[in-house]
């Protein structure tokens, strides 16, 4: 059997406890996922449990996004609000999408999340009718051009349809993962992203994309591990964009 379709079967087991009927759950994967392809179980670390997000988690999830936000560095004090880089890459996928959000955890902490969407052009919608009111008061929009990074950051906050690239539209999934560093290197990542990827196209998506700041080279070289392919995106400076199909064997 390969592994996504163990990973599939998984979600579809999990359809009930999705849904909100039964949110108790120690390990969502199967021994067999600790032999992802091209690694082996020996040169991986202890297996943490991954989960669904749960509302208790938004703390740490912030926290987790913040302390990986400077292209994978701290980036606490970067802002005029630690909370903003969350409000603007976690808050809303919490807030709109948690069914497609999943935590790890190390002795009961939150090290680690990878959270998204199966429909980007749906999500960009409810961006703006329900998460933008929510936030707006905290973050005015700033007079455009943006000039510094905070009102970079908010003026994204304020045109979420910037992620609406012609070039990104035939993968309406994206995704963001982030770990902490004690939680990187060991395949924890990879299994984050398969579960999600399981999970997209359990929702409708045939694929997906992501973008990592240009700099972020540890990140670059991860998903180009995964098999991710590079997607040329037009006019868009300091990020590089991938894409990949849900459906692991299909190209």
């Amino acid at each position: 059997m390969s592994l996504m379709a163990v990973v599939i079967r998984v979600f579809s087991d999990f359809e009930s406890f999705l849904s909100g009927s039964n949110l108790r759950i120690e390990i969502i994967v199967p021994e067999a996922l600790k032999f992802l392809p091209g690694r082996c179980s020996a040169n991986m670390g202890p297996v943490m449990p991954v989960r669904p997000f749960q509302p208790r988690d938004r703390d740490a999830v912030y926290d987790i996004c913040v302390r990986t936000g400077a292209s994978g560095e701290d980036a606490r004090g970067h802002y005029l609000s630690d909370a903003l880089l969350g409000d603007v890459y976690a808050g809303p996928y919490l807030e709109l999408e948690p069914q497609l959000a999943f935590v790890l955890e190390e002795g009961g902490q939150v090290v680690g999340y990878v959270l998204g969407t199966a429909n980007t052009a749906a999500f960009v919608e409810a961006w703006r009718v329900r998460w933008l009111p929510h936030v707006a008061g905290r973050y005015p929009p700033p007079v455009e051009p943006a000039r510094t990074a905070d009102e970079r950051l908010i003026a994204t906050l304020h045109h979420p349809e910037w992620m609406m690239a012609p070039e990104l539209a035939p993968h309406p999934a994206h995704l963001h993962v982030d770990l902490l560093p004690q939680a990187q290197g060991a395949g924890h990542g990879r299994r984050l992203v398969e579960i999600f990827l399981a999970a997209a196209a359990s929702a409708g998506a045939p694929s997906l994309h992501l973008g990592t700041g240009t700099r972020n080279t540890r990140a670059l070289h991860f998903y180009e591990r995964l098999g991710f392919q590079r997607l040329p995106v037009a006019g868009v400076e300091g990020t590089t964009y991938f894409w990949c199909p849900t459906e692991r064997g299909a190209r």
